[in-house]
């Protein structure tokens, strides 16, 4: 489990100060990843959870005290021109909700780093406030800082959800050796198997095919002894030799003792096999 959280806390940390940078204007950075424990939470802090589309319930859950949600929050406000009128100080409640939109940033690598870990793409899908944490997470402390100094030291934990879904998958046992009795069942290369030893024994018919030709019906029907139907082949053409209503060769016509047969003289590639299917 520690495992997971701490590449938690590495990929929030990574995402934390650039976010704060690029809304700020000014420099900021994450660090100190490590394992804490949490103390008593005062009202001001603020509790988030961030639903990822690993499952219905993954979810990261995140705790920042007042010093650092409520100074980024007027620098983004104040940067931006929006500290108020004559220089007021900035509402905290707005304060909180610009800071808010600066953590949905910062969470961005978490979804690139899941997806890399799952072989697909994750992304994050709603987030809200809540006002406690639940029993039982890990938690990992990051240390932001930016040009004013330390701002605090913010939490991050994985549900026990979000954890099972990003551990990898134990290994399966390699398979036990086979008793000497099934190998010797196996079948040796050079050797026929059995399988193939019964569909020798399968009967195909096997036809010889001197041409084709198409008429319409009021001609078919018109046909009579010693009526003549042009083919498609002129006489010097070799046959084609078909079995199970496909043509497997060419060849041309002999006589043996007084019995028509067939010499193969070409056998035909598996495409052309495939183009002459009855």
């Amino acid at each position: 489990m520690s495992e997971i959280s701490e590449w938690l806390a590495r990929e929030w940390a990574q995402g934390v100060g650039p976010a704060i940078s690029a809304m700020t204007g000014s420099t900021a950075q994450a660090f100190g990843v490590k394992r804490e424990q949490l103390q008593e939470l005062p009202s001001t802090a603020l509790i988030w959870r961030q639903l990822l589309d690993v499952s219905d319930e993954a979810a990261v859950w995140l705790w920042l005290p007042e010093s650092i949600w409520l100074t980024v929050g007027r620098q983004v406000l104040e940067s931006a021109g929006l500290s108020g009128d004559g220089g007021a100080a900035v509402d905290t409640a707005e304060a909180r909700g610009t800071f808010l939109e600066v953590l949905q940033q910062s969470l961005a690598p978490i979804g690139r780093g899941a997806g890399g870990r799952l072989g697909r793409e994750v992304r994050l899908l709603a987030g809200e406030q809540r006002e406690a944490v639940p029993a039982g997470l890990e938690w990992q402390a990051v240390t932001v800082r930016s040009d004013q100094g330390d701002l605090g030291c913010a939490w991050i934990a994985a549900n026990h959800e979000l954890i099972r879904c990003l551990t990898p998958a134990a290994p399966a046992p390699e398979a036990e050796p086979e008793p000497p009795s099934r190998l010797a069942a196996r079948p040796v290369p050079g050797r026929t198997s059995r399988t193939l030893d019964l569909l020798m024994e399968v009967e195909l018919p096997v036809g010889v095919s001197f041409g084709r030709a198409q008429m319409r019906l009021k001609d078919a029907i018109k046909l009579t002894t010693g009526s003549i139907v042009e083919l498609n082949r002129s006489v010097a053409e070799p046959v084609e030799i078909i079995v199970n209503n496909c043509v497997i060769a060419r060849g041309e016509v002999v006589v043996v003792e007084g019995n028509y047969g067939v010499r193969i003289k070409e056998i035909i590639s598996r495409d052309e096999r495939l183009r002459t299917l009855f």
